[in-house]
């Protein structure tokens, strides 16, 4: 049986009825509230198929899970999650300009899912993260990702170094971020076939993941915050390759 999970609130639905419809199964609504945004879910899910139910406030607060739900939730079929097979497969070809994201041990659902949002906006092909000390995708994950964990492919390895020199295998720059880099990410040339290597909270890139980039860059920073959460630096990395990579124009497009 296929796993399940349940998804809160107004914005988090219209997401998952952008990027996932067909995986919606069941929904429930408060009978208490009517407003509407609300009605205009309440009638798109019905035209799926999918007919909300009605339901109390204190019951519908414990199928959010702790989630603000705004008089909604739904459920839905989890997107299946990559391995290492699957990640081999796009590596025989990975197209002419690859751009992948590589976090290594995550552990923050927050932190991930703004990293699957980001990386989906900058036109990453893939997330590739350990098997063992990363969060799963969580129902705090798929909400805070609007949308992008049920449509960027994500990668599970077992051995995060083994994964790297697979990349680099083939012909991929494997450029890892770390706060004691000599080189800017700015004075860095990110327009080539790359993976960008991001590290954990507070802890950063492990040893053996270290070693195996290609090489380190560091974010200038000119006040007195030694380090940026995780999720930000993502963001700036990525959209910094974007940059050199001339995708701005077709992104404003």
């Amino acid at each position: 049986m296929k796993a399940r999970r349940r998804v809160a609130g107004l914005h988090a639905v219209e997401a998952a009825l952008e990027h996932g419809p067909d995986r919606i199964v069941a929904a429930w609504c408060d009978t208490g509230r009517a407003d509407a945004r609300l009605t205009r879910l309440l009638e798109r899910l019905i035209g799926l198929g999918v007919k909300p139910q009605p339901t109390q406030r204190n019951r519908l607060d414990a199928f959010a899970e702790g989630q603000v739900h705004q008089g909604l939730v739904i459920e839905m079929i989890m997107p299946g999650e990559l391995g290492e097979n699957e990640l081999r497969t796009v590596l025989d070809n990975p197209g002419p300009l690859p751009f992948f994201l590589v976090l290594d041990h995550v552990q923050d659902p927050h932190n991930f899912g703004a990293c699957l949002r980001t990386a989906d906006a900058a036109g990453v092909q893939g997330v590739v993260l350990t098997k063992d000390q990363s969060v799963g995708l969580t129902p705090v994950v798929a909400k805070v990702a609007s949308g992008a964990a049920e449509t960027l492919p994500i990668y599970r390895v077992t051995n995060l170094a083994r994964a790297l020199t697979w990349l680099k295998e083939a012909g991929i720059w494997v450029v890892g971020a770390a706060g004691e880099a000599t080189g800017s990410v700015y004075a860095t040339d990110l327009n080539l076939p790359l993976a960008l290597v991001m590290g954990a909270e507070g802890k950063g890139l492990r040893r053996l993941t270290r070693d195996s980039c290609d090489l380190l860059v560091r974010i200038p920073m000119a006040g007195q915050v030694e380090s940026l959460n995780v999720s930000v630096a993502t963001g700036v990395l990525l959209f910094e390759a974007v940059r050199q990579r001339g995708a701005a124009g077709k992104l404003a497009g």
